[in-house]
């Protein structure tokens, strides 16, 4: 199976144009008010086509595997209509797929106070469980505004309880939990599960699965922050490399690739037996899409290791050494509108956002655009990150931010179409992935580490936020579009509700 020249280009043209925006303003920092070592420039650069080559392959690994791996499952279970096997199999998926997402290594790495294992254990039970939730409001029709209100009112009453340097942790935790590994199979079970029913609320119920995912580590890490309580624990920011020579640049690289193998390794088998048990059991699937799925699991595999070779090695330290540097110059508040622009670019470059996106259009026939979703995702990100920087400056308390943040989020639920408030809480948990963790989040702790802020209270939380902005821009998008849709009744065009022939509606 291989997919054709003119696809591969157009994945090619996507990828670059991702890429390309963050690595110019990179460039032009460098060259004129941010000066870096030529050394974290070149690793910085690798890194680039390493990320390149690595969506490219993730981005065609996807479409040929997990897509279609996850329509399967959730079309077989819901078949079924059992009630018990659907909430097994539910629970189980939510754990393994959360167990084999790269970025909770990285978050149970940076919380020192509770042991890797019993973070992560606890974070893939809470996605376990929140995955059950969705999928039984999904089954029974349930609004997903009053659930959303009611578990997030949860999460607020317990941050009362929790000491406040673990709050930008335990939030960070939502966003990262749901990345590259985790969003495009469960957003295709949605879409499986919603494809055997036939109402006209059924194309909604197919979004919302991630957004409900993404208060299961909120509240797991938040619990486990009462028991363990872990005071002032400190984060310790990443060191810089020293890089002397062109051998050393290579030795970096070369003591990465190997990590992320393992690791990537790791994170695909639970998802590859998952499924091979399942195929065993159901055998539903012809031998020519097994083939097609084998083919692309190993895309996605490669993919994945280039990509997270790329970032880690090579971007981490740039945004580290970027964030110092900006805040050590005598006018620092300039790292608040080049984060913004760093922002608005870099979460084009999410792997999971070219999922999200592409589904979305195709779900809403073209009625709710890839690039309409995009330049929505891109202001509310950059919003955030201008906040985020805001706080590294200040030392404003993320609570300042999220309690408001969530509280216009959650009464925008109650005014637009469904399908919004679904892809908008979707979108939270999508934007927050690789990149955000491995640039944004170390160019944040450079910057607190030259300003003498504390990392932990002050730093963490750019996932955070990044998380939270595009449920309110993409509602409010959503706002834009039923008003639209309401003036171009005149002209009988059908509800977003009955997803007809539409032209594409974009920013």
């Amino acid at each position: 199976m291989h997919f054709s020249r003119s696809i591969l280009k157009e994945k090619l043209n996507e990828t670059l144009k991702a890429v390309f925006p963050i690595l110019a303003i990179v460039l032009l920092l460098c060259f004129t008010i941010a000066p870096i070592p030529p050394s974290i420039l070149m690793a910085f650069l690798i890194g680039a086509v390493m990320l390149i080559f690595g969506m490219l392959l993730f981005n065609v690994g996807v479409d040929l595997s997990m897509t279609t791996m996850g329509e399967r499952v959730g079309t077989i279970v819901t078949k079924s209509k059992k009630l018990l096997i659907i909430i097994f199999i539910g629970f189980i998926m939510g754990f393994i797929i959360t167990i084999s997402e790269p970025d909770l290594q990285v978050l149970a790495e940076q919380v020192p106070s509770i042991p890797n294992m019993t973070l992560i254990l606890s974070v893939a039970t809470g996605v376990g469980v929140f995955l059950v939730v969705a999928l039984l409001r999904m089954l029974f029709g349930i609004g997903l505004s009053y659930l959303l209100v009611f578990f997030y009112g949860i999460v607020f009453l317990l941050t009362f309880f929790v000491p406040k340097d673990f709050l930008a942790v335990a939030f960070d935790s939502g966003g990262v939990t749901t990345g590259p590994m985790t969003v495009p199979f469960i957003m295709s079970f949605g879409v499986g599960i919603a494809a055997i029913r036939s109402d006209k609320h059924a194309a909604d119920d197919s979004f919302g699965l991630v957004s409900l995912c993404s208060v299961g580590p909120i509240l797991a890490v938040l619990i486990l922050g009462m028991i363990f309580n872990p005071g002032q624990s400190e984060a310790v920011s990443e060191s810089i490399p020293v890089i002397d020579n062109t051998v050393d640049l290579w030795r970096m690289f070369t003591k990465g690739i190997p990590t992320y193998i393992k690791e990537m390794a790791v994170s695909l088998l639970p998802i590859v037996f998952f499924f091979g048990v399942f195929q065993l059991i159901s055998r539903d699937i012809n031998k020519s899409t097994l083939i097609r799925i084998g083919i692309g699991l190993v895309y996605t595999y490669v993919g994945l290791v280039l990509f997270l070779t790329g970032v880690n090695v090579g971007f981490m330290p740039a945004g580290n050494y970027l964030g110092q540097t900006l805040a050590g110059l005598p006018y620092a508040w300039i790292i608040i509108p080049i984060g913004m622009i760093i922002g608005y670019f870099i979460v084009l470059a999410e792997p999971a956002v070219f999922v999200l996106t592409k589904q979305v259009e195709e779900m809403t026939s073209g009625a709710i655009s890839a690039k309409a979703m995009g330049t929505s995702l891109s202001i509310g990100v950059s919003l955030s990150v201008g906040i985020a920087m805001i706080r590294v400056l200040t030392g404003i308390s993320i609570m300042w931010f999220v309690i408001p943040g969530y509280a216009i989020a959650l009464i925008l639920t109650f005014f637009v179409p469904k399908i919004f408030t679904a892809i908008a809480f979707d979108s939270g948990g999508v934007a927050s992935g690789p990149m955000t963790a491995t640039f944004l989040l170390p160019l944040a702790m450079g910057a607190c580490e030259a300003l003498g802020g504390t990392i932990i209270t002050d730093a963490f939380g750019v996932v955070a936020m990044v998380a939270m902005t595009p449920l309110i821009t993409i509602q409010v998008m959503g706002m834009a579009f039923k008003l639209k849709e309401s003036g171009l009744h005149k002209k009988s065009y059908v509800p977003l509700e009955e997803f007809g022939d539409m032209e594409i509606i974009e920013l």
